[in-house]
Order: structure tokens, then sequence, then C-alpha cells
């Protein structure tokens, strides 16, 4: 059977693209490992920082398939995870192709060496997508660029962060354009929320705060609620709306966006006004769609072209991650 490289290393970044944004300091990565019989053991991701990487998530996974021990299903420390492996592995991954979005770590940080834990299973063959040029070079028998393009689309972000900032548009909308009241499920709530959780700053239109009375935290998780920037000509606001009382927050009331330059992972929330005026600062947008009619406030109509880089539905809600094609404006 002829093996389709770019096949497998889409199943990583199909995964990898569920937690962009969530990872946030470091970069969202997928993994995906294959028998010699081509079949598919695992597909994990990087979920959070801190966490195992995917490269460890997929090899939990695939060795509790491969074995049905669950005593590896108990460990959720990726050390934990490294140490179990390292001792019971016997080899049986020695005949597995592992494919992964980003080249593994070689550094001891936080977590394991990933590229160390590979090698000491004895991998047969490990499939990378893009390289990372912020770590040492490494002796790694591999092979580079599988869906090299993709997998650089998904790693920006993480770009970004390393040398300025990551700014995003999120969106939610129904089919009809219309943007006002509930939107989304409450399942795509929990993952604004998640998101807001590891933003610094949420850039919100005076209007709308006015308006809505918003609390703009992470309540749905019991997560951080980022600084608030509220993009505003006018000054006065009535401080009794919920996003001023929030604890251990700073709120932000300026008419320009000056402030963007001290934070690395900024949302920016709003409709197509908001969008008309950010537009230049964006790195990607974030598009919501619910699969219903029925709302009066429109997205006004903006001559804009995008590129879709991700494209899922969860739950009932289409999650679009996108970027603007300037070239063909």
């Amino acid at each position: 059977m002829v093996i389709d490289n770019n096949f497998y290393m889409n199943l990583a970044l199909q995964e990898a693209w569920k937690y962009q944004g969530l990872t946030y300091p470091n970069p969202a990565v997928g993994c995906c490992i294959v028998s010699n019989t081509n079949e598919i053991l695992a597909v994990e991701a990087h979920h959070k920082a801190g966490d195992a990487h995917a490269e460890v998530n997929a090899l939990k996974s695939a060795y509790y398939k491969l074995t049905s021990d669950d005593k590896i299903l108990k460990l959720n420390k990726s050390a934990d995870i490294h140490n179990f492996l390292l001792k019971n592995h016997n080899n049986i991954f020695q005949e597995c192709s592992v494919y992964t979005t980003l080249e593994p770590c070689s550094k001891i940080g936080k977590t394991p060496s990933c590229a160390n834990l590979l090698i000491s299973l004895n991998i047969k063959k490990v499939y990378i997508g893009s390289s990372d040029t912020y770590q040492d070079n490494f002796s790694f028998n591999a092979k580079f660029g599988i869906l090299e393009k993709e997998c650089k689309e998904l790693l920006y972000p993480f770009q970004c962060w390393k040398k300025k900032n990551f700014v995003f548009f999120k969106l939610a909308q129904r089919l009809d354009a219309s943007v006002d009241g509930k939107v989304t499920t409450k399942e795509t709530k929990i993952f604004t929320h998640s998101l807001r959780d590891v933003c610094d700053l949420l850039v919100i239109g005076g209007n709308t705060v006015r308006l809505d009375r918003p609390t703009l935290d992470a309540r749905e998780i019991n997560g951080k609620a980022p600084d608030i920037l509220i993009y505003s000509r006018q000054k006065e606001f009535d401080i009794t709306i919920p996003l001023f009382n929030v604890k251990k927050r700073k709120v932000i009331i300026s008419n320009n966006l000056d402030e963007l330059k001290n934070y690395k992972n900024i949302m920016i929330e709003g409709t197509s006004n908001m969008y008309s005026l950010t537009k230049e600062l964006l790195d990607y947008s974030l598009l919501y769609i619910s699969p219903s009619i029925g709302g009066k406030d429109k997205f006004q109509s903006i001559e804009n072209k995008f590129s879709i880089l991700n494209i899922r539905q969860e739950y009932r809600d289409i999650i679009i991650w996108m970027k603007r094609d300037k070239n063909n404006e």
C-alpha cells in the first residue's frame, strides 16, 4: 500500500488547529502515529503551555492502543509519561512512523525533550512539517517539509509572539450575517472564554460596551480575565458595567491603539465597524458561523478577501481561522 504522507500530516494539522491560540506562549502542534500496516494509532495535539507536547500525548494514546495497559492513562504530567514509556516500551514503536507539524523539541524545559524520547523509543520514521528555528540544531533522522506551507501557517502565531505580538479578530454571526443577541452555542462560548484566558489584552469598541454591558471574562472555565482596551473617542462610561468590576484586570480607555505594543497575545471582538478600524493590524481572523437565521443587526459588507486556514464544525457551529488575502483584493 502506498503511504500518503500528506494525509497523515493533515490529520495532525486538523487536530492542532483545535487548540490554536490556546497554547500561548507555546505553538499549536499536532502529531499522528501510524503503524507499519498503516493503521492510525493516535492523533493528538499539544493542549496548553506546561502540559505534555503533542508527540507525548500521541505516544501515550498509541501505547495504550498497542498494549491495553491502562496504567499509562492515569499519567498526566509530561515527565511521568516520558519515564513510563522509557521503562515499558519494549520496542513496540520501532516499526511506527510519527508525523508532527513541528520539529520535536530538543531542549529540556518545563517538559523533557521529545526528540530524545523519540530516539530512545527507536521510532522507525519521523516526518516533520516545519523546522524549529528557535532551538539548537539536533541530530535527528527525519524527513522535513511535509505540508510545510500549512504547518507554517499553523506556527505563525508563535512566530509573532517571539518577535512582536499576535493580533486576531473574533466575530460571530448567523447565516444571514446577523450578529446581534446570542449567536453561538454554549460550547463555542466556552472556547471563546478559553481564548480569553490566555490573551493578554481584549479590544472592544465603546459603543458595544455601552449597549451590551459585557463582563468579558473567562468565567465559563474559571480562567483569567484579560486586560481590556475600550477603543472609544468618548472617555465617560458607566462604571457599574460588569467589565469594570473584574478583579486583577486593567481597563484602558483610548481613542488610539498604541497600547497594543505593550501586549503579546491580543484578541479584538466586534462587528463590521471595529473590523474596519483594525483590519490593517490583524494577523488572523476567527469566524464563528451559527447555522441559523433570524437576527436584525447585520455585519456590513466590506470589500476584503480571505484565505481559509482551517475550517471545522464543533457541536453545531462552524469555526473558521482565516487571514486576509491582500494580494487578491
